[in-house]
């Protein structure tokens, strides 16, 4: 890390970070700055000087209307109960990372999916519709989050959350409505509609630097690599954040 990589981040404290480390400093990456233009989950990104929406007016109407539109307040929930959203918003907070605002609005998408019956196109053999398993993985958080701890999944600390959905992800889940499925699978269900819902939405673009819809415009720098179109930004550290989350066992405490 640079001396001036260093002075920034003591200059912030790492206190818009989430989940401050045991010695007091923000996990990897350390060096996120604040987002200073457009919008990112909770206002952090690798990409602090770029939003994405400054290139709506290159888009063709059509795609602009579909992007703009996932910018609009989201409506209330269709598909699932009123008793089931506080799990299925924790959840989906937990699984992308979010705890702080702003949010991108994964709950509300994965509702949308469902409630409009916009699938996959395909079903594992041994297990029921997606739908009839979202409504059970949120059952199984409950009953795991009542054995566990005595209270409902929602209203865990962060961190007993993230150990159940650690074991969700690992299918090291049983009792209950888990023995009725392959958690493994669950898990893929869920994760397929998370990560759909997450990553359509521009404030996500703006995290990961993405360019967006390249019709008409198209890019021009196809044979360079590590080089930027006219439109990009750079990033604020050339680190690798895969490598950095694999180097540091506190991210994903077992």
């Amino acid at each position: 890390m640079t001396s001036g990589n260093t002075e920034r981040i003591d200059k912030d404290k790492g206190e818009h970070l989430p989940h401050l480390r045991s010695d007091g400093q923000p996990p990897h990456p350390s060096w996120l700055p604040r987002q200073r233009r457009g919008t990112t989950p909770q206002m952090i990104g690798r990409y602090p000087d770029y939003d994405v929406l400054d290139s709506a007016d290159s888009w063709d109407e059509v795609t602009r209307a579909v992007v703009m539109a996932r910018l609009d307040p989201p409506g209330p929930m269709r598909f699932f109960a009123p008793a089931e959203e506080p799990t299925l918003r924790a959840f989906c907070d937990v699984a992308t990372g979010q705890d702080a605002d702003p949010r991108v609005p994964v709950a509300e998408a994965v509702d949308t999916k469902l409630a409009d019956g916009r699938l996959d196109g395909y079903q594992y053999a041994d297990m029921p519709d997606d739908r009839e398993t979202w409504h059970k993985a949120l059952v199984g958080l409950e009953q795991t989050a009542q054995q566990r701890f005595g209270t409902a999944f929602a209203d865990l600390e962060m961190r007993q959350q993230e150990q159940i959905v650690g074991d969700l992800s690992t299918g090291d889940l049983s009792g209950g409505v888990w023995d009725e499925l392959d958690v493994n699978l669950v898990w893929k269900v869920c994760m397929r509609a998370i990560l759909a819902g997450f990553y359509s939405h521009p404030w996500a673009w703006n995290e990961i630097g993405f360019g967006g819809p390249a019709y008409p415009r198209g890019y021009m720098r196809t044979g360079a690599l590590n080089s930027t179109e006219p439109f990009e930004r750079p990033g604020a550290d050339a680190e690798d954040p895969v490598a950095a989350v694999q180097d540091d066992p506190e991210m994903f405490p077992s």
